[in-house]
């Protein structure tokens, strides 16, 4: 909970308006300083993958969140949704996957793939084992931050986590997860508090970069986006969870 009250005071601390522009400006020659505090905690990211998930979803978070190792205090980790395992993702790339260990993660990044193949690997074979939902489930009631990327939103919302939250994913997904009873709205990224989400592929990139922003302050997101040579789209829908 403590971790939880850290990073919604650090989101309070960036601005109060409802949007905000992902464009982050002029890039930055030199590691900025963090705005997380003195206390060197490390801010313990843990990736999902799991058969058949979108290389994408997964790699860009990944690379976001390891290049920002280099300045600040951020640790980073793949993860399944149980036993450590090698993992098959949607274009063959196999990954050797650690065992699930949320109490050690501050932040959980659920990515998607395979919604469009209900018999085959991806968020549908995830959901009918049962697992990883009820793992979200419950590392999200102990005070975890979740990132959905695309249509990793499905699986957050099979484990309860999106009704009656303002949310967003792929746009092939949108209308099921209003369906499940989720706030669907059309923005690449959305900050609800300790539920956000980032729309189709590429967006988690945007997402990754506004969860560093949130945590450690504008600059050292726009260090991150000078690294990586990516510049951020749209805005940031923040709602009044979010903001409060």
């Amino acid at each position: 909970m403590k971790r939880r009250r850290l990073l919604q005071s650090s989101a309070a601390a960036i601005g109060a308006l409802s949007t905000t522009p992902l464009a982050a400006g002029a890039a930055h020659a030199a590691a900025p300083g963090r705005a997380r505090g003195d206390s060197g905690e490390a801010l313990r990211v843990h990736i999902v993958t799991f058969d058949g998930v979108e290389e994408l979803d997964v790699f860009g978070p990944f690379e976001v969140f390891s290049v920002a190792a280099r300045a600040h205090p951020v640790t980073v980790k793949l993860v399944t949704g149980g036993e450590a395992a090698e993992v098959t993702h949607s274009f063959g790339t196999k990954v050797a996957a650690a065992a699930w260990s949320p109490h050690d993660a501050d932040l959980v990044v659920v990515p998607g793939g395979g919604f469009g193949r209900r018999d085959g690997p991806g968020v549908w074979a995830e959901i009918g084992k049962g697992e990883l939902p009820s793992a979200l489930r419950a590392v999200h009631e102990a005070g975890v931050t979740v990132l959905g990327i695309c249509t990793g939103v499905i699986v957050l919302s099979a484990a309860g986590l999106t009704t009656g939250r303002t949310c967003t994913t792929h746009h092939l997904a949108r209308s099921y997860l209003a369906e499940q009873g989720a706030r669907v709205v059309d923005q690449r990224v959305v900050d609800d508090g300790d539920l956000v989400t980032a729309g189709g592929v590429s967006s988690g990139i945007d997402g990754a970069l506004w969860l560093l922003e949130r945590e450690f302050g504008s600059a050292a997101a726009t260090y991150t986006e000078s690294i990586v040579e990516f510049e951020r789209r749209g805005t940031v829908l923040r709602t009044s969870t979010a903001s409060s």
